[in-house]
């Protein structure tokens, strides 16, 4: 076939027609690398004939993978069907799936989620008599989760270990990993390290592989760690025909064990590579790349490379400075209401450092009632009823998983104590048995006959759905197990606003599984295939778009683009954080941070601080980051927020804050206590209430059938009745 690659500038051009050998693609913010990526898929295929099934491509997010499955269908139509495009973690469990045998494993084993992790831990530290409190559960997997990212094992844990902490967590991952086995359950960790112990045990397996994918793509390169790292080289060894696509500058994941030095090092690993860098920008305005440019340039770390764009200057870059993190709160609002005739709310994003700093955010967002999404806060996938769903689809398809049996063995209420529940897992313990297999032995075990009928009907429940499965969509088999589990009767028979909600989750969770149905024959590999791509789901996978301002962290931004951007919380302490005192490295990933942050803009990027901040629950006065100060003044303009001025002005004029009774809102509209309004949403009111200083000033309002609401003056939606 013959590609059109003349809208490609000739860096692309060569990115996409350099096909043998090592490639480095080093890849600036908005340089358009997933249509190289995407365009050199289908060179292949179409101008190289390449088979498809020699061709795996890796991304770093499910959504990024559906996203370039769908860009690669478009150009060369069905021939893509057999490719593999996936994330690291979808590509190991299809390797597992077929494979873990090898290494001692089920082939259909669990995929623990945080949330199970942390029930492990829990029940160790249980054993082991130690206090939680003490010993958080948190830091213990982020100890393990780093082991297993270099590829260090329990053994070789304990043996390094130097002082008492390590000792002790290096022993309570040897236990973590040994429950982990007897439940057939691997960690997300465990799925590439597992991978590349296969491939390490099992040449012919590898071999296979290697085989079968002699064309490599890796995305998101500089985010690879040690393990990521290991097993690209062992699939690429024998072809040598990979192609890693990055920027050093936006690599942001070191918390996460993600090794800069992969991308930096990849022409000593592969001395023959071809190395071609992409500048040319489509994203930003030139005076938001020239800041990006000017403060990525203060790092040593890094790959010379300055980003270029055709589009002309654009607006400059508005500083905002405030009195508090509520006068901030109140700019971001006001802004977002100038900039709404001009831009939509999903045009918009609010971008900070830590989660803790969208409080303040969301607090005026919802006085001013305008919509909004928040990327990483609490997941509809934790909510209770879903794991506990979840949980029985799990033991279903592995009945070996003490983890999540022991979560759905008395959840609807069955009668059955602790005590039964601890008998049962003793037995399995010392006879290295699941509590699903104990239970068939439980007559003998000294639990009561009436328990014992119940666990057998739980037995003969989850053995009926297991053989249903196999003839089920996902959806009918959700009905069955509300159903004959007594879940929904539960919940229904509770007859509370709380059991309510559960109902509908419930219901909205069949959504996701009809929509799973859609693209999914039935077949006995079906739950498998579901339950992995649930596991799989990462933050970014949930970002839709729809009609709210996007609310998230820096980190969570990576690879968005917003027209307008919000960078909030630039003091030194808040970003870069505190960790910058003690290494230079932290503060060359913080730039970097800080580079990804005002490369997400396209048109406009407003530069926030606040002259004191509650943070945590305590109150501090840090000076503007050092960030600001590496931002020519040229590309700059701003003034005192709105936030901050104008409730300073209102103290100097008073002494000190006083209760008003009457308010002039920046319409010109006066308001008092006992006036009829009438809001957009919440319709008719009165006011009991104004509280605050300048554009600080809130409005209790009785609402006839809203209640009682606080909203700001100054941006909710209210008219005044006559």
């Amino acid at each position: 076939m013959d590609m059109d690659l003349s809208l490609m500038n000739k860096e692309q051009k060569k990115a996409i027609k350099t096909t043998e050998g090592p490639l480095l693609i080093m890849a600036g913010a908005g340089s358009g690398k997933t249509r190289v990526l995407t365009h050199r898929i289908a060179y292949l295929l179409g101008e190289k004939e390449v088979p498809s099934r020699n061709i795996l491509a890796i991304t770093f997010t499910n959504k990024a993978a559906r996203e370039m499955k769908e860009r690669v269908a478009a150009l060369v139509g069905g021939g893509a069907a057999s490719m593999w495009i996936s994330t690291f973690h979808s590509m190991c469990v299809r390797i597992l799936r077929s494979n873990i045998n090898y290494i001692g494993y089920e082939n259909s084993f669990s995929i623990l989620d945080p949330t199970d992790q942390k029930s492990v831990i829990k029940d160790i530290l249980k054993r082991r008599n130690l206090d939680v409190k003490q010993h958080n559960p948190r830091n213990i997997i982020g100890y393990i989760s780093d082991k297993k990212n270099q590829l260090i094992k329990p053994d070789q844990a304990i043996s390094e270990a130097a002082s008492y902490p390590d000792t002790l967590y290096s022993e309570m991952y040897s236990d973590y990993q040994r429950i982990l086995y007897r439940n057939s359950a691997l960690d997300f960790d465990d799925l590439i390290m597992l991978t590349i112990e296969l491939f390490d045990k099992e040449p012919k397996v590898l071999e296979h592989y290697q085989n079968r994918f002699q064309y490599i793509h890796v995305d998101e390169y500089q985010d690879t760690n040690h393990a990521q790292y290991r097993l690209i080289n062992q699939l690429a060894k024998k072809y040598r025909n990979i192609c890693v696509v990055g920027d050093s500058d936006q690599s942001i994941y070191k918390f996460r064990g993600a090794d800069i030095t992969n991308i930096l090092n990849f022409e000593d690993d592969y001395p023959e590579a071809t190395v071609i860098t992409l500048e040319q920008n489509y994203r930003s305005s030139k005076n938001i790349l020239d800041a990006a440019n000017a403060v990525i340039e203060n790092n040593t770390e890094r790959k010379p490379k300055a980003l270029r764009t055709a589009r002309d200057g654009g607006p400059k870059l508005q500083l905002m400075v405030s009195d508090s993190e509520r006068g901030e709160a109140e700019t971001i609002i006001g802004n977002i209401q100038s900039l709404s005739d001009e831009h939509s709310y999903s045009d918009m994003a609010v971008l900070y450092r830590t989660n803790a700093q969208s409080r303040a955010i969301e607090d005026a967002l919802v006085k001013s009632n305008i919509p909004y999404k928040m990327v990483g806060g609490m997941k509809f996938y934790d909510r209770k009823e879903i794991k506990d769903l979840m949980s029985y689809l799990k033991v279903i398809l592995n009945p070996n998983d003490d983890i999540s049996f022991e979560r759905i063995v008395n959840t609807p209420k069955r009668g059955l104590g602790p005590k039964t529940i601890d008998k049962l897992k003793a037995h399995g313990q010392n006879t290295g048995i699941s509590i699903f297999e104990a239970i068939k032995e439980s007559d003998f075990i000294g639990i009561p006959k009436t328990a014992v009928v119940k666990l057998m009907g739980l037995v003969d429940l989850l053995e009926g759905l297991k053989h249903k499965s196999r003839f089920l969509t996902i959806t009918e088999l959700v009905d069955e197990v509300l159903k004959h589990s007594g879940y929904r009767k539960m919940l229904e028979g509770e007859k509370s606003i709380e059991a309510t909600s559960r109902l509908e989750n419930l219901e909205e969770f069949k959504t996701v599984t009809m929509e799973f149905d859609r693209d999914n024959e039935i077949s006995d590999e079906l739950l498998f295939t579901f339950l992995s791509d649930m596991a799989l789901v990462s933050d970014q996978d949930s970002v839709e778009d729809d009609s709210g301002v996007t609310l998230m962290t820096m980190h969570a931004s990576k690879g968005l683009e917003f027209k307008v951007v919000f960078v909030v919380g630039l003091e030194e302490g808040i970003f870069p954080s505190r960790r910058v005192a003690y290494d230079d490295r932290e503060l060359e990933e913080e730039r970097r941070l800080m580079y990804v942050a005002l490369t997400r803009a396209e048109d406009r990027l407003f530069l926030s601080r606040a002259n004191s901040r509650m943070i945590f629950g305590k109150t501090e006065s840090n000076i503007q980051s050092r960030f600001l100060s590496e931002i020519p003044e040229t590309l700059v303009e701003g003034k005192e927020a709105v936030g901050g001025s104008a409730s300073d002005g209102m103290k100097k004029r008073s002494g000190k804050p006083k209760r008003s009774r009457v308010l002039t809102n920046n319409s010109g509209v006066t308001f008092s206590i006992g006036d009829k309004v009438e809001h957009k949403k919440f319709g008719d009111g009165i006011i009991s209430g104004i509280k605050g200083e300048g554009d600080s000033q809130e409005l209790d309002i009785v609402f006839t059938k809203a209640g009682v609401k606080r909203l700001l003056a100054n941006f909710a939606p209210i008219e005044k009745k006559e």
